[in-house]
């Protein structure tokens, strides 16, 4: 079997594949039309998110057994279309679920301790312990939307703290010795703190809105180590101006992939997201949630396995 490689990972994806007798060939610059042309000399190849796979791709790879996919989900593929011709969908999120779930709760205690605010103030002379007064985590209620792997993940870590930790999933059944599997509306009336765990799906997009923030009872705080597009950026800066949202920690942006750079140097910057990165209680980074070195490890480790016990 032919492969194609259009990301660089981690060397011991291609190393193993070979040790396997999978022949490996690597492209990371042609554009998505070039490689059209030729992916049909392919059984199979290898993506992170360097384009999006789409209907016109998929016909095009007429020889396709699989599509793998060096991360944890699948909305840059159409995956409809791809199992209807057949295409075995392989993804990742057994690789990078740990890193996940240690970052999630870095966010939210450097959140709870005022850690990037204190952080700049003291390198500016500033030392000011009253105003960088913090909370504890103990005897918080934490809620969880999404109990797959990420959010089983940010979980486990959670046994550590006196916390009470619920989850809503559209699954039935999911709750385990490390949450309680709720309504919505009951993790709505509960959760001090809220953590999405969602894929990008119709259902997700846009999900976070005024009227979904307005129905939980307490204010609380959000992280977000999901899909950018899952919160309403406009909402979200409402909440925190009104102080229904204590503060933040947001790893994915609605502003991403390209367009990204674009809001620094064009002059168009959403008043939304000026407010976002001027705000002390919000916390920022650049989608790495998942992107540790060991993560990169295992999840090319995770892509090997798979095709390994698919097609070997």
């Amino acid at each position: 079997m032919k492969i194609l490689h259009l990301d660089t990972n981690h060397p011991l994806l291609i190393d193993q594949l070979n040790d396997l007798g999978f022949t490996n060939h690597e492209n990371y610059s042609d554009s998505k039309e070039d490689i059209q042309k030729i992916i049909h000399e392919y059984d199979g190849f290898i993506i992170r998110s360097r384009f999006s796979i789409n209907r016109d791709f998929i016909d095009s790879a007429k020889n396709l057994k699989f599509i793998g996919r060096v991360g944890a989900g699948l909305e840059n593929i159409d995956c409809d279309y791809a199992q209807e011709k057949g295409i075995t969908l392989i993804a990742a999120p057994e690789g990078n679920r740990n890193a996940v779930g240690e970052h999630s709760l870095a966010m939210l205690l450097s959140l709870f301790n005022k850690l990037n605010k204190a952080d700049r103030e003291v390198r500016e002379g500033q030392w000011l312990r009253e105003d960088n007064r913090g909370l504890e985590l103990d005897g918080k209620t934490v809620g969880l939307i999404g109990y797959g792997n990420m959010g089983k993940a940010f979980a486990k870590k959670l046994r550590g703290f006196d916390v009470k930790v619920l989850c809503y999933d559209l699954k039935p059944d999911v709750g385990d010795n490390n949450v309680k599997q709720v309504s919505l509306e009951e993790l709505q009336q509960k959760a001090d703190v809220l953590s999405l765990h969602t894929p990008e799906t119709d259902l997700t997009v846009g999900m976070v809105n005024q009227a979904f923030i307005n129905a939980f009872k307490k204010d609380f705080w959000l992280i977000n180590t999901a899909r950018g597009k899952s919160v309403d950026t406009s909402a979200l800066v409402s909440a925190l101006k009104k102080g229904k949202i204590l503060g933040a920690g947001l790893d994915v942006l609605e502003y991403e992939k390209a367009s990204f750079e674009n809001l620094f140097s064009d002059g168009n910057m959403p008043e939304a997201f000026q407010y976002l990165i001027q705000s002390e209680n919000v916390l920022l980074s650049p989608h790495v949630a998942g992107w540790t070195i060991e993560s990169k490890e295992k999840l090319a480790q995770t892509i090997v396995d798979k095709v390994k016990a698919n097609f070997y």
